[in-house]
C-alpha cells in the first residue's frame, strides 16, 4: 500500500488526523479497487469507436425554473402571468429573454433556446429522474449512461467520464436538492462502477477514493498538486514500482496523469478567474453561501479539456413558490438568474475564445417550469408542460429558438419537445448513433433507447 502525505496536521470532528493522504493501493471507487476499476473499464466499453471527442456539460437548476422568466417572457400576456423580470432584447431579432439575463441575451446567437419543451411530470423527485435519465427505462442519468458507452475513463488522459459537481450545502432545501439530483443521476441498473464521480462535495466517491484533504473551497488545489508532484517524483527514482501489472500502472496514471492537473484552477489565468466568479452573489434561505456558479462552470469547461464525457452542475434553489423556504420569483431570480447570466455568458465567451464551441455541448434545463400564473405569494408553482431547455455548442445549430408556447406560456403552441428527444439530441452529439446500432454488448435498456433515439431536429 503507498500513502502520500500533504502537510496539513488537522483533525475532522471524529478526531482522525486530517493529515492529507492518498492510498493508491487501497483506492476503491464503488466498491472496487482502482486496478479492477482500471480493468472494468476496459471491458465496458464497447462503443469506443463510436463515440467523438465531445463532451456534454449539463446546468441543471433544480426546483424548476421558470419558463417565462428564463427565456419566454410574454410581456404581451396579461398582468400576473408575464415575466416578472421584464424582457430584453437579445442578438437575435424579435427574441427576448427574461430581465436578469442581460449577458444572455448578448449571446443568444450562441443558444439554441426551446420554448416547447414538455412532460407531465410534476413531482420533484420523479421529474428530476424522468428529465435527468431522458426517460430511460435503465433508471440511469445520462451521464451514466454515457459513461457506459464510452467507458468509465477517457483512454488517454484518465480522467473520469461522468463527473457532478455541486457545492457544500448549508442550507436544508437546498441539500436535500442536491441529494435528490445526484441520486438521480447516478447509475440505476447500470451498477455502482457508473455512479458519478463527485469531486468537490466530500461525496461518496471521494470517501472510496480516501483522498483526505482539508479544502473548504472549490478552487484551492495547491497542497494535492504539491503532493502528487512529490510522489510523482518518488514513482519515476524508486524501482519497486516497477513490478505493477497494467492495470496496477493505469491506476498510478488516473491519479497522476493529466486528470488530477484539470482540477486545479490555480493555473487560470487570475482575471478569468475574476470574471468567473460569482461569490458577490449570495444564495439560501435559512443559512446562505457565496455563490459558487461562476467556478464550477470554469472547472467544467478545464474538465472538458481533458477528457471529461458528461459533466452535471447542481444549482439549487428554483422552486419559487415563495413562502418560508422558497424563493418567490422577484427576489429568487435576483438571487439566482444573476449568477447564471454572468456564469454561462463568461462560459460562452471562454470556449468560443478557445475554439471549442464545437468540443462541448452545454444544456441548461431543470426538472420542470412554473405555472403560467403567480401565486398569491408572488411565485409560481409547478408546470411541467413547459420547461426550461437551452443548448450551446457541441457542432449544433445556434442562433434559434425551436419551438413556440401558447399566449401565457401554458403549454407547446407547435413542435413540442420531449425528454426523448433531450437524450436523443446526446446520443447523436457524443457518438456516431449508427455505429452504436451494431454494436455488441450494450445493455437493452440503453439499446433499446439507441434505437428510439430521435433528436431535436433543428438542431442537428
Amino acid at each position: 500500500m503507498l500513502r502520500l502525505l500533504t502537510d496539513s496536521s488537522s483533525k475532522d470532528c471524529a478526531g482522525t488526523s486530517r493529515r492529507g493522504f492518498l492510498e493508491v493501493g487501497a483506492l476503491s471507487l464503488a466498491g472496487l479497487s482502482l486496478p479492477r476499476f482500471q480493468e472494468t473499464k476496459a471491458l465496458a466499453a464497447p462503443a469506443e469507436s463510436a463515440f467523438k471527442e465531445l463532451s456534454v456539460v449539463c446546468l441543471f437548476l433544480t426546483g424548476g425554473p421558470s419558463q417565462i422568466e428564463t427565456f419566454d417572457p410574454k410581456m404581451t400576456a396579461p398582468d400576473g402571468y408575464r415575466s416578472v423580470t421584464g424582457e430584453l432584447s437579445t442578438s437575435l431579432p424579435g427574441v427576448t429573454f427574461g430581465g436578469t439575463f442581460p449577458g444572455l441575451a448578448r449571446h443568444a446567437d450562441r443558444l439554441a433556446v426551446i420554448r416547447s419543451f414538455t412532460h407531465e411530470v410534476a413531482n420533484h423527485t420523479l421529474a428530476v429522474e424522468h428529465v435527468i435519465r431522458g426517460g430511460s427505462s435503465s433508471q440511469a442519468g445520462m451521464g451514466s449512461q454515457v459513461a457506459r458507452l464510452r467507458g468509465l475513463t477517457h483512454p488517454r488522459t484518465g480522467m473520469p467520464t461522468h463527473v457532478y459537481l455541486s457545492s457544500n450545502e448549508v442550507d436544508r432545501q437546498f441539500r436535500k436538492e442536491k441529494l435528490r439530483l445526484l441520486k438521480a443521476d447516478g447509475p440505476g441498473t447500470l451498477g455502482a462502477a457508473y455512479a458519478p464521480f463527485e469531486p468537490s462535495s466530500g461525496g461518496q466517491v471521494n470517501r472510496d477514493m480516501q483522498l483526505s484533504i482539508p479544502r473548504a473551497r472549490l478552487a484551492d488545489r495547491r497542497q494535492l498538486q504539491s503532493a502528487l508532484d512529490r510522489f510523482q517524483r518518488r514513482l519515476d527514482s524508486e524501482s519497486q514500482f516497477s513490478g505493477l501489472d497494467d492495470y496496477e500502472r493505469q491506476a498510478f496514471e488516473l491519479i497522476l496523469g493529466r486528470s488530477r492537473d484539470a482540477f486545479d484552477l490555480s493555473q487560470e489565468d487570475p482575471q478569468l478567474l475574476r470574471r468567473y466568479d460569482t461569490g458577490s452573489y449570495v444564495t439560501g434561505l435559512s443559512k446562505d453561501r457565496d455563490s459558487t456558479l461562476g467556478h464550477q462552470m470554469l472547472l467544467a469547461r478545464r474538465l472538458c479539456e481533458a477528457g471529461c464525457g458528461f459533466i452535471t452542475i447542481h444549482n439549487p434553489g428554483w422552486d419559487m413558490h415563495a413562502g418560508p423556504t422558497q424563493y418567490d420569483m422577484p427576489h429568487g431570480m435576483q438571487a439566482l438568474g444573476r449568477p447564471v447570466d454572468q456564469a454561462v455568458s463568461v462560459f460562452l465567451e471562454d470556449v468560443h475564445q478557445r475554439g471549442l464551441e464545437r468540443n462541448i455541448l452545454l444544456i441548461i434545463t431543470g426538472e420542470f417550469g412554473r405555472t403560467p400564473k403567480i401565486n398569491k405569494r408572488a411565485g409560481r408553482d409547478h408546470w411541467p408542460k413547459l420547461s426550461t431547455l437551452a443548448f450551446a455548442g457541441g457542432g449544433l445549430k445556434m442562433g434559434q429558438v425551436v419551438g413556440r408556447s401558447t399566449s401565457k406560456a401554458e403549454a407547446p403552441l407547435s413542435n413540442p419537445v420531449t425528454v426523448d428527444q433531450l437524450l436523443g439530441t446526446v446520443l447523436h452529439a457524443l457518438f456516431d448513433v449508427s455505429a452504436l446500432r451494431v454494436k455488441q454488448g450494450i445493455p437493452r435498456d440503453i439499446a433499446r433507447a439507441i434505437e428510439s433515439s430521435e433528436p431535436i431536429a433543428e438542431l442537428v
